[in-house]
């Protein structure tokens, strides 16, 4: 058991917050693991530690996946779930975490996660998430979330979520990092429905932007928003040339004018 968690390096992080982002159910349109990877490249994070898959993954399911090499030579990539880290200011560096959501013993992948804080030091923990939701496409992407403090949510602009009903893995374990003792904040982007598009880039740049103003860091958004604007224009052509769709669009516009 004491293996599963599998730490390549130990670096002297300071102040570091740790940053989630779980595929699947948690993930609507990509949103949330499409800006944490966007935020790794942008640090130029390298490899920290991973959750060896074996114990957590149903490999039925999450298949591993074939890929070719430039010269042909094919090898083979397993789902699973690593942390990266680098700098995001002059005093302090991120940690990441991304991969798919397991499929078995939750409770013995948050004491992975648990036991990662605990050796790194870490107590400063945003999980990023995305649901479909009845909203209007061309509207700013709302972000819902909960904190174990609810001043952070206020503080940039969060409304606090009243969700019931099931959950992922990202619940699971942001309840478990707060008995814990950690600070958690929780950010969701809500996305259209009836768009089946992924990656989508309107929900990164949400989230994103959230997630920077949270951790008082700036970062070059330029790329994602240029993305965000192309995948609007490819969303609108759509719904314009197909009427049902259009008119239900225009339904939701107007229910959302009278809230």
């Amino acid at each position: 058991m004491g293996d599963q968690l599998r730490i390549h390096v130990e670096p002297r992080l300071r102040r570091s917050p740790l940053v989630l982002a779980f595929g699947g159910w948690n993930d609507a349109g990509e949103a949330a693991t499409s800006a944490l990877g966007f935020l790794e490249k942008a640090i130029q994070a390298v490899p920290l530690a991973d959750i060896d898959p074996e114990e957590f993954y149903d490999f039925s399911v999450q298949r591993p996946e074939v890929r070719l090499g430039a010269g042909g030579e094919r090898s083979v990539v397993w789902p699973g779930f690593g942390f990266r880290y680098g700098p995001i200011d002059t005093a302090r560096e991120l940690v990441t975490g991304i991969g798919a959501e397991p499929n078995l013993r939750w409770s013995s992948f948050c004491d992975c996660v648990v036991r990662l804080c605990d050796e790194m030091g870490l107590d400063q923990v945003v999980l990023l998430g995305a649901y479909l939701a009845d909203v209007v496409y061309s509207l700013p992407v709302q972000v819902t979330g909960f904190a174990t403090d609810p001043e952070a949510l206020k503080a940039i602009g969060v409304i606090e979520s009243s969700y019931e009903g099931p959950t992922g893995i990202a619940g699971v374990l942001g309840d478990r990092l707060a008995r814990e003792g950690a600070s958690v904040v929780s950010l969701w982007a809500g996305l259209p429905h009836y768009i089946n598009a992924a990656p989508n880039p309107r929900g990164s740049l949400a989230l994103l932007q959230k997630l920077a103003a949270h951790l008082g860091v700036a970062i070059d958004e330029s790329g994602l928003c240029s993305e965000a604007a192309a995948f609007e224009h490819r969303v609108s052509q759509v719904v314009a040339e197909d009427s049902e769709l259009s008119a239900y669009v225009e339904r939701l516009g107007r229910r959302e004018l009278a809230q």
